[in-house]
């Protein structure tokens, strides 16, 4: 019998809302001098599209009971599979191969791939009899979906997603009930191929390099992270202002993407930088909490799912932008300029919202 269903989560739909409307305003401060040449309002324009546009998706899955999604969870991930194979017929821009063209914006297929992975790996897991310690049976075909997954994101090259996307496999399976020491052992073999790679990727080695000391190579490697963390220091504790910004005039590249958080720091000063962390917390608080009450085992595993993704992006953006993390390219939810990372994050709270109606 389907369970009784009631209002939404309200506070996590305020939350993304604020965060949203926060990103649009920020990414028109942000981008606004690229553009005064040309169209100022071009940011302005796409990113409050492709809010509405994600509004509307959220808004659908708040209404779509998710075990629907059950019976499409292998479909899901097999067609992420074909649009991650899809991106190396295109174009690369700045020598990856991320995006599909799709006129009025470029579709990211890897992040469709951070909801549907989580979609499956719930699915699966949430089976009768199905034990995520069992590496020959079932358990060890799951994971070469996962790893064919992870691959293609990896080749793109995507280094940081296919980390974010690893982590949040892993959580879920903990949460399934993977053993603590499987855990472990699977944390050092990744860990371990991160630095092989690491090491063998020159330009990924620059990025670490730049990471331990940006000031050895201020005007190369370092150049990013230097003119974060000037914007970041010279918004003090209330700001410079919105629109302000010294930073965003051609100093700090990706400013609009993924350095929007230093333009955030250096506009809003540290309240506006810490609301925004503390609006992630919140995030991750909400989200948990409805995994935890969840009346089924595949609505937990999938609110697990979508909420780690979500921390654990916004944990590695913050982490770049701060100079804790190297560069990984990696967008902020909600508030970095893009379409399919913020039209899927939005759907994906959506499907949360949807969660959130059948709990004990």
């Amino acid at each position: 019998m389907r369970p009784k269903k009631g209002p939404q989560d309200i506070w996590l739909f305020l939350i993304v809302l604020f965060l949203v409307g926060l990103g649009v305003m920020m990414v028109f401060s942000a981008s606004y001098y690229d553009t005064i040449q040309s169209d100022p309002f071009y940011y302005l324009k796409k990113q409050g599209f492709f809010g509405l546009t994600g509004l509307v998706m959220m808004l659908a899955a708040m209404n779509i009971p998710y075990t629907r999604y059950r019976s499409f969870s292998k479909v899901a991930v097999a067609a992420t599979a074909v649009l991650l194979m899809m991106v190396f017929f295109f174009e690369d821009k700045n020598g990856s191969h991320r995006w599909i063209p799709m006129g009025f914006f470029n579709l990211q297929p890897s992040e469709i791939a951070k909801f549907s992975l989580a979609l499956y790996l719930s699915d699966h897991f949430s089976k009768r009899g199905a034990d995520p310690n069992d590496f020959k049976g079932e358990t060890g075909k799951v994971l070469l979906v996962l790893a064919v997954i992870l691959g293609l994101i990896y080749k793109e090259p995507d280094l940081g997603t296919t980390i974010a996307i690893a982590a949040m496999s892993v959580v879920v399976l903990l949460a399934a009930g993977l053993k603590w020491s499987y855990c472990f052992g699977t944390m050092a073999v990744g860990l371990a191929g991160v630095a092989v790679m690491v090491a063998r990727t020159p330009y990924q080695m620059d990025r670490v390099l730049g990471f331990l000391d940006p000031w050895s190579n201020a005007a190369g490697k370092g150049y990013q992270l230097i003119g974060s963390l000037y914007a970041l220091g010279s918004g003090g504790f209330w700001g410079m202002g919105i629109g302000n910004s010294r930073q965003k005039l051609g100093y700090l590249p990706e400013q609009n993407t993924d350095f929007i958080f230093a333009i955030i720091g250096e506009e809003l000063g540290f309240i506006g930088a810490g609301i925004v962390i503390f609006a992630f917390m919140l995030i991750a608080w909400r989200g948990y909490r409805i995994a935890i009450r969840s009346k089924d085992m595949f609505g937990s595993l999938l609110a697990t799912g979508i909420t780690t993704s979500l921390v654990m992006q916004a944990g590695f953006n913050l982490g770049v932008v701060t100079g804790c993390l190297p560069v990984t390219g990696m967008a902020l939810p909600f508030l970095s300029y893009g379409g399919s990372s913020l039209i899927m994050s939005m759907a994906a709270v959506g499907v949360l919202l949807n969660i959130s109606r059948y709990q004990n």
